[in-house]
């Protein structure tokens, strides 16, 4: 979802790097039978997980939570030409979710640092994959075009459990085949230390604060694969990391922590 910890006005028309509805936004078709959907580096992009779905901002991506939002706003997007990206916790339990009960309490660990969320034992596959299969199902059966799967790097935390790399990578890539077998497409979100490990498992990458912290050159592998990074800041102005974020060809944004609709990019 955020970082660890997990920043006025609506996005102005001027001054901002949204590509024109008629430029293609993903790769062609690589020969491999499928007709999922790859996002190219520099794209455009919206993300919001909380409040009403504000469809007007011009931009040929969004990313909205998976639950929340119904098939009517993917559709309504879509009329628009635009992509849809399902948000999911994929790797953390949080306690208001239709499924919640669904989850044993011997894969549930410690906290995350939010409130009602919890880190997955990861390693627990045979009583995650049809839980995450279930999910990836709501997605599909809403439209979307791809999964932002969250808190994919559960062994880099304190999450009550000893979890390995090891670990992260066999979860992180069943949550890839999974949509992939879906016909979706599907993001690494942050997880860098495992990126070389997992470009090619995934269709793009979404970031956040690497210019905070100073690893945006992490993400170049994507970059090179002529693979998307979703990127936001919060804390830091558009000043701070935009030069750098347009040399690397990052789809990068300042957004605010609650991601309501509010977005400045670059």
């Amino acid at each position: 979802m955020r970082r660890l910890l997990l920043v006025t006005l609506l996005l102005l028309a001027t001054g901002c790097s949204t590509a024109p509805r008629s430029t293609p936004h993903s790769a062609p078709d690589s020969g491999s039978g499928d007709s999922r959907w790859r996002p190219r580096p520099g794209i455009a992009w919206q993300w919001q997980l909380t409040g009403r779905v504000n469809t007007s901002v011009d931009v040929p991506v969004y990313d909205i939570d998976g639950f929340d939002q119904p098939k009517a706003v993917v559709s309504s997007l879509h009329r628009e030409g635009r992509k849809v990206i399902c948000y999911l916790s994929t790797g953390a339990w949080e306690d208001w979710r239709p499924d919640a009960g669904d989850f044993p309490k011997s894969v549930i660990g410690r906290g995350n640092g939010w409130k009602g969320e919890r880190w997955l034992d990861i390693r627990a596959t045979d009583v995650l994959e049809p839980l995450m299969a279930d999910r990836l199902d709501m997605c599909r059966e809403k439209g979307f075009d791809a999964v932002e799967p969250d808190n994919m790097d559960g062994y880099r935390n304190r999450t009550g459990f000893p979890l390995t790399a090891a670990d992260q990578l066999r979860y992180n890539r069943l949550l890839a085949e999974l949509a992939h077998e879906r016909g979706m497409s599907v993001g690494l979100k942050n997880d860098l230390d495992q990126i070389p490990a997992l470009v090619g498992d995934f269709d793009f990458a979404v970031n956040e604060q690497c210019a905070q912290y100073g690893e945006c050159g992490d993400m170049e592998p994507f970059i090179k694969a002529g693979k998307a990074v979703f990127h936001v800041e919060y804390e830091l102005p558009t000043s701070r990391f935009c030069a750098e974020s347009r040399r690397l060809k990052l789809s990068s944004m300042l957004k605010k922590y609650e991601l309501g609709s509010w977005r400045k990019a670059c």
